[in-house]
């Protein structure tokens, strides 16, 4: 069976942790920062976890099984 290509658009969004985690960005940090809280970006600037239900498809995209 040939190999899988990864999907690019996955690469740039989610990064493997050394522990297997996957780890993505949070939604909201973009745009339209003036009306919110400092903690609320503070928040929106950190790297979170992938949710399990969708760890599965993600690995798929990636190439890593």
């Amino acid at each position: 069976m040939p190999k899988l290509k990864t999907n690019r658009g996955a690469a740039k969004r989610f990064k493997v942790a050394a522990s297997g985690r996957i780890k993505r960005s949070r939604a909201f940090h973009n745009h339209i920062l003036t009306k919110k809280d400092p903690k609320r970006k503070r928040r929106l600037a950190t790297m979170t976890e992938v949710h399990p239900s969708d760890r599965p498809m993600i690995r798929r995209t990636l190439g890593n099984y």
